[in-house]
């Protein structure tokens, strides 16, 4: 029952976010952290939330297309593209939901120590009984097909990338 309703809270998570910002959550982690690293490569972008370069790519391409991020030439290094927000992309991420996993990461980091420790214990078990240890897990808690299109794509390229490894 517990993870089912893990499960499901992801789900209406994303749905939430869906319906709220008209973006997946790799889409809103992606804009995120271009706004927290400032000018950042698609490399670095696929480094700091564990999805591979070709990933990344696809994600930024169908935000580019929504006019929401836009990518320049390094000056320095020909070879590197820069990924930028734009204004209409500061406004999205002004005026939507706190992230599942940063509203967890904050509840998480005020539990003892030692509850941390037993929570990860305890899910490393889970994950283990599941045979579910081997399985390279994305930092986007996303879950579910939401109802837009382009979104089960998303979702579909980061566990097949993720898979691939």
């Amino acid at each position: 029952m517990a993870l089912r309703r893990v499960i499901r809270a992801t789900d209406l998570h994303s749905k939430h976010l869906a319906k709220t910002t008209g973006l997946t959550a790799p889409q809103m982690l992606l804009l995120q952290t271009i706004r927290d690293k400032g000018q950042v490569t698609i490399g670095e972008l696929a480094n700091e939330i564990s999805l591979s370069q070709a990933t990344v790519t696809t994600i930024l391409d169908r935000l580019e297309k929504r006019e929401l991020v836009y990518r320049e030439r390094s000056k320095e290094d020909k070879r590197k593209a820069h990924a930028y927000l734009t204004d209409q992309a500061v406004e999205v991420l002004k005026e939507s939901p706190v992230p599942l996993q940063e509203h967890f990461t904050h509840q998480f980091g005020n539990l003892q120590e030692w509850e941390q420790t037993m929570i990860i214990s305890s899910l490393q078990r889970v994950a283990e009984m599941m045979d579910a240890q081997h399985i390279d897990a994305s930092p986007v808690l996303d879950i579910g097909v939401l109802d837009r299109q382009g979104a089960v794509t998303d979702s579909a390229e980061t566990y097949n990338a993720k898979e691939k490894g």
